[in-house]
């Protein structure tokens, strides 16, 4: 059972979610009252219609003009339709947006290599391809429950009018009215447990399919290689009807629950409908034909909302696990977070990607200047095992070539990623210019450091939207930055230059290629501190002495540019260890040898590496 806080935080968020565009849900709203509004018209006509075919009508009208003013009236509503299907449509996409918006802010400002879910005190990593189904399904969920907020207003709105009206006919039969309401309020509370049960299971399921996806599209090499095909396909098979089988059981579940209430709302009428026979029968002028299709024709909001009410109750559970799905996956914030206000920018859909708003790197001041960066005893192990860092202590000084090196599993990339906060520190601290570093995730950005790993990642769009990434800077910046990472002949040889597409994954690029994009990528940014991971392992070693020399030269020339680069890398080639200011020997996840080549080359700890 979900406790009291847990569905006011529901309803508080819902609550938000509506505040955000106030306006766009007012007009949203406002017409919706209308579409209900204008069919509640035509029970006047309806009523004056009978009772003049009986004689006993108060307006001295023909049958004809009625139903002429009861067309009129449809066309009216029709018309209202179509405008309130675009306001509809307006809102619903706005909240959307912004669900997903913040969800994708929150994950990209998760530092970590995985992304976990928190849930039930239980701790699971989940790939890029389940993430898909909150970005999908659960966000359409909150997104159809705000949405349906406005329509159950409107509803209610001329359900109480319709009740106005029946009250006015008959106060007896009327009062039959609320017994549906009564069954279904019951019926969800009972049911509450197994339709979140139901809906959570489905919801598991559809995310472990859109996972395994993922994870095909992305290793298609990989399993043709090991000739797992069929494997994988009864590895998929198996996840598909397992996620038939538990959306079956949740849609029918809500099948089963919309028609206990539509028959629970039909059994109602009926009763009234047998009752108001009897009146009819009884004589004394108590219900005339006319108040009778009157109060037939108003029924219909009343029993009509009263179903509304009910399925709204249901999607509301539902709607309960979508948020404690997605504010399990950006655990560690708070679930006001999917919620908070931001721009979405929606004036700018069907423009020019160049036409929107561009980033600005944020304005240097003096505490971005390295003057020296210090590692004390940092220390991280990974869960589970024995392996990672252990009392890392490391000292760089601005504009030094600090060179990491050692075997494989020596613990080279993990040491970077601690540093800039990609994995949690466990122990020790992170000085720069002394002053201790408490958010490394936050703080190791541009204009401070850049990083490339072994891999880069790169997106399927232009050379220069991967260069710049939404950073505004002009053609002669990114040429220049190419330049410095040796790219200018490739360039050369693009026939679309820096609108040249990369393709997915930067698939069009040779390794080599996308390790030159991403360097250009950092350089462009002119940070302080340029981190590389291995940067020699797609580089031939002509193209890497010529860069190195370019990022030296660059250091040299500070009249024509003031910016000096410190340089933190990974490497095992033999000219780059000879240009180090200082080189780090690692065995171990710990530092076994440090200082110049000379020095490393006599340690008996390191002369392996040579």
């Amino acid at each position: 059972m979900i406790s009291s806080s847990k569905k006011l935080a529901g309803w508080q968020l819902l609550w938000q979610l509506i505040c955000y565009k106030p306006k766009l849900y007012l007009i949203d709203t406002c017409f919706w009252i209308f579409i209900m509004g204008l069919p509640a018209l035509p029970g006047l006509i309806i009523r004056e219609f009978f009772n003049s075919l009986t004689g006993k009508a108060q307006f001295g009208l023909s049958p004809w003009a009625f139903i002429a003013g009861f067309v009129a009236l449809n066309l009216g509503h029709i018309l209202v339709i179509f405008i309130g299907r675009i306001t509809k449509t307006q809102h619903r996409f706005t909240m959307r947006s912004l669900l997903r918006r913040n969800l994708l802010e929150r994950l990209l400002n998760n530092p970590h290599a995985q992304i976990k879910v928190t849930q039930d005190d239980t701790e699971n990593t989940v790939s890029q391809g389940e993430v898909i189904s909150y970005f999908r399904d659960d966000a359409e969920h909150i997104e159809d429950n705000v949405a349906w907020i406005s329509e159950i207003f409107g509803e209610g709105l001329f359900a109480v009018l319709s009740l106005v009206i029946l009250l006015s006919v008959n106060i007896p039969m009327t009062l039959f009215v609320f017994l549906p309401l009564v069954g279904m309020v019951v019926i969800i509370q009972k049911a509450e447990t197994r339709i979140k049960k139901y809906r959570q299971a489905s919801r598991q399921a559809t995310q472990e399919v859109t996972g395994i996806l993922g994870e095909i599209f992305s290793s298609v090499q990989a399993i043709k290689v090991a000739g797992a095909e069929q494997d994988v396909l009864t590895y998929f098979r198996t996840l598909n009807d397992k996620r038939r089988e538990r959306m079956v059981k949740d849609s029918l579940l809500k099948a089963i629950l919309n028609s206990l209430f539509q028959n629970m709302v039909n059994f109602g009428t009926g009763l009234i409908l047998v009752m108001a026979s009897f009146l009819m029968q009884s004589g004394g002028n108590q219900l005339t034909v006319g108040d009778f299709a009157l109060f037939v024709y108003n029924l219909s909001f009343v029993t009509g909302f009263f179903a509304s009410v009910g399925g709204f109750m249901a999607l509301y559970k539902q709607t309960e696990v979508a948020f404690e799905r997605m504010a399990a996956l950006i655990s560690g914030a708070s679930a006001e977070t999917l919620v908070a206000p931001n721009q979405l920018y929606l004036q700018e859909l069907g423009k020019s990607r160049k036409n929107l708003p561009r980033l600005e790197q944020p304005t240097e001041n003096e505490s971005h200047h390295l003057q020296s960066l210090k590692l004390s005893n940092l220390t991280y192990i990974y869960p589970g095992t024995h392996q990672g860092i252990v009392d890392i202590n490391l000292q760089i000084q601005r504009g030094s070539l600090t060179v990491i090196t050692g075997r494989i599993g020596a613990g080279k990339t993990t040491l970077l990623r601690v540093l800039l906060g990609l994995l949690p520190k466990q122990a020790g601290e992170i000085y720069w210019n002394n002053h201790l570093v408490v958010d490394p995730a936050n703080f190791f950005v541009p204009p401070r450091s850049a990083y490339t790993p072994q891999i880069p990642q790169l997106f399927s769009y232009s050379l220069r939207e991967n260069i710049l990434l939404g950073l505004s800077k002009d053609d002669a910046d990114i040429e220049t930055a190419l330049k410095m990472a040796v790219f200018e002949q490739d360039l050369a040889a693009m026939n679309e230059k820096l609108e040249t597409l990369v393709g997915t994954k930067g698939v069009r690029l040779s390794g080599g290629q996308m390790q030159r994009v991403a360097a250009a990528r950092m350089f462009v940014r002119q940070p302080e501190l340029l981190i590389f991971d291995d940067l020699s392992s797609a580089l031939d070693v002509e193209t890497e002495l010529t860069l190195w020399s370019r990022i030296f030269a660059n250091t040299t020339e500070q009249g024509e540019n003031p910016w000096t680069p410190t340089c933190l890398v990974v490497s095992h080639r033999r000219s780059v260890l000879r240009r180090a200011d200082q080189i780090i020997v690692m065995k171990a996840g710990r530092v076994v040898a440090q200082g110049k080549f000379d020095e490393i080359l006599a340690d008996e700890q390191a002369d392996w590496i040579f």
